[in-house]
C-alpha cells in the first residue's frame, strides 16, 4: 500500500489520539445520537401512518421491518464500520493516500451489496415473509412494500457507506446535518404519499417506501458532493484511481464479519416474529411495534459507536492500544447506562409507548407482554453493540461474532422450546430477553479477557492486560 508517513496529522485526527477520552467521546457523540434518534424516528413516523391504514397494513411492516433493518445494519453498521475503521486506521498511521482510494472501494463494495439485496427481496420477499407468518391481507401489505423500498436498495447502500467514509475521518457533523435536513423533507413527504393530497394520488403503504427513497437519493447526492468540496479531508478521485484487492480486503475482512454478526441479530428478531406469529395478525403486530424500541436502540447506541469506531481505529493504526481499550470500556459503561434507561422506562410503562401505532387490544396485550419481558435487558444489549462497534474500530471481529451467535442460539432454540413446552407468548418473550444478556456479557467477557491480542484468558485490567502483552 502506499504510504504517506511524511504528511502531517490532521487536528482531527489528533483530537482523537490525544483529547481527553470521555469528553472527546460525549462531544462527538452526543449531536450524533440525537441525529441517529432523529433517523430511527422516521421508520416510528412511517409506522405511526401506516397503522392508519388497519392492522393488516401494520403487520405487513412488522414483516419487512427486519428486513430493511438488516441492509439498514449491514449497510450503515457492518460494512459501514468496516469503511470507517478502515480509513480511520489509515489515517491513524498517515497513509493518506490509501484513505482517499479506500472511497471509490466503498462505493463498488456499496453498488455490489445494494444490487444483491435488491435482487434476493425481489424474487424471494413472498416465500420469506411467508415463512415468518405473513398469510393473506397482511402478507399482500408486506409484498407492496418490500417491492418499492429493496427496488431502491443501492441507493440505501451508497448513503449508509458514503457516511461512513466521512464519519471514518472523525467527521460526525456532515452525515448528522445531512440526515436532519433529510427528515424534515421525509416527514411531510410520508403521508403525502400514503394519503395523497389535491392533486397527488395517495399510493398507500407504497408512499412511505417511495418517500425513504427519495429521502436516501437526496442524501447520496449530497454527501458525494461533500466528498468533492474542499472542506473535506479525503481527496477521492474516480478517474485516476484503481482498484486493488488489498483495500478490498480490508474492508471485507471486518465489514463481512460484521454482517454475519449483523444477519444473526434480525435473524433473532425475524424468529422472535416467526414464534409469535402462531398468536394471530393483532399479536404479531404488538410484537413488530414493541420490537420498534429495540431497533431504536441500535441507531442510538449507533450514534454513540460511530466515533468509538473511530477513535479506536485511529488508536490502533497508531499504536496507541492503551487508549484504544480505554475508550472502549468508557463506551460500553455509556451504552449500558443509555440502553438499560430506555428499557427499564419501557417495561414500566409499555402502553404509552405502543398506543402511538394503534389501539387494537390483542396488539397493546402482546406488545407490553413483550416490553416488561424483555426491557429490562435491553442495557445488556447496548453493552454487547457498542463493543462491537469498538472491535469493528479495532480490526477483531471473532469474539462479538460469537457473542451474537450465541444470542441466535438461545433465542431461537429456546424460543421454540418455550412454545412447544409451554404455548405462552410470555415464555417466548422471557428467552428473547435472556438472549440479549448472553450477547453482552459474552462479548465483554471476552474482550476483557484480552481477545483483540491473542488468547483469552481470565478478564484482566487494562493496564495488566497491556503490561503482559507488550514486547519485551
Amino acid at each position: 500500500m502506499a504510504e504517506s508517513h511524511d504528511r502531517e496529522v490532521d487536528p482531527r485526527t489528533r483530537r482523537l489520539l490525544e483529547a481527553p477520552i470521555v469528553p472527546t467521546l460525549l462531544r462527538l457523540a452526543a449531536p450524533n445520537v440525537l441525529v441517529m434518534v432523529a433517523q430511527a424516528s422516521v421508520g416510528l413516523i412511517e409506522t405511526f401512518y401506516v397503522g392508519k391504514l388497519g392492522t393488516d397494513a401494520l403487520a405487513g411492516m412488522a414483516l419487512v421491518f427486519p428486513i430493511v433493518m438488516l441492509m439498514q445494519m449491514t449497510s450503515a453498521g457492518a460494512m459501514g464500520g468496516g469503511i470507517a475503521s478502515t480509513i480511520a486506521r489509515a489515517l491513524g498511521a498517515r497513509r493518506r493516500d490509501d484513505a482517499d482510494a479506500l472511497v471509490l472501494h466503498a462505493l463498488v463494495i456499496a453498488v455490489g451489496f445494494g444490487l444483491l439485496f435488491m435482487v434476493s427481496m425481489l424474487l424471494g420477499g413472498r416465500w420469506l415473509f411467508g415463512l415468518m407468518g405473513g398469510t393473506g391481507a397482511s402478507l399482500q401489505a408486506a409484498m407492496t412494500y418490500s417491492n418499492v423500498v429493496f427496488a431502491g436498495g443501492v441507493l440505501v447502500w451508497l448513503f449508509n457507506s458514503l457516511a461512513a467514509v466521512i464519519r471514518g475521518t472523525g467527521n460526525m457533523a456532515v452525515p448528522a446535518n445531512v440526515t436532519v435536513a433529510g427528515i424534515a423533507l421525509l416527514i411531510p413527504l410520508s403521508p403525502l404519499l400514503i394519503f395523497g393530497w389535491g392533486p397527488v394520488p395517495g399510493l398507500g403503504i407504497a408512499g412511505g417506501a417511495v418517500a425513504l427513497l427519495v429521502y436516501y437519493l437526496g442524501g447520496t447526492l449530497v454527501l458525494w458532493g461533500y466528498l468533492r468540496s474542499r472542506r473535506s479531508l479525503l481527496r477521492p478521485s474516480l478517474a485516476h484511481a484503481r482498484l486493488r484487492w488489498p483495500l478490498f480486503r480490508d474492508i471485507l475482512r471486518i465489514g463481512l464479519l460484521g454482517a454475519v454478526s449483523t444477519v444473526a441479530t434480525n435473524l433473532s428478531i425475524g424468529i422472535a416474529t416467526a414464534l409469535t406469529g402462531h398468536f394471530g395478525p393483532g399479536a404479531l403486530a404488538g410484537y413488530g411495534t414493541a420490537s420498534r424500541l429495540e431497533y431504536l436502540l441500535v441507531p442510538l447506541v449507533f450514534g454513540l459507536g460511530a466515533p468509538l469506531v473511530a477513535m479506536v481505529g485511529t488508536c490502533m493504526g497508531a499504536g496507541q492500544r492503551e487508549r484504544a481499550l480505554r475508550a472502549t470500556w468508557a463506551g460500553a459503561l455509556i451504552a449500558f447506562l443509555l440502553a438499560g434507561g430506555v428499557g427499564l422506562l419501557a417495561a414500566l410503562f409499555p402502553r404509552p409507548w405502543l398506543m402511538l401505532f394503534g389501539h387494537d387490544p390483542q396488539m397493546l396485550e402482546a406488545g407490553a407482554t413483550y416490553l416488561r419481558a424483555v426491557g429490562p435487558f435491553y442495557g445488556f444489549f447496548g453493552v454487547g453493540l457498542v463493543l462491537y462497534f469498538a472491535s469493528q474500530g479495532a480490526g477483531r471481529l471473532l469474539w462479538p461474532l460469537i457473542g451474537n451467535g450465541a444470542r441466535l442460539l438461545v433465542a431461537g432454540l429456546g424460543g421454540w422450546l418455550a412454545l412447544r413446552l409451554t404455548g405462552g407468548l410470555v415464555q417466548v418473550f422471557a428467552v428473547q430477553g435472556v438472549a440479549l444478556m448472553v450477547y453482552g456479557v459474552v462479548t465483554a467477557m471476552a474482550i476483557a479477557g484480552g481477545a483483540w491480542f491473542g488468547r483469552v484468558g481470565w478478564p484482566r485490567t487494562t493496564a495488566g492486560l497491556l503490561r503482559r502483552l507488550q514486547p519485551a
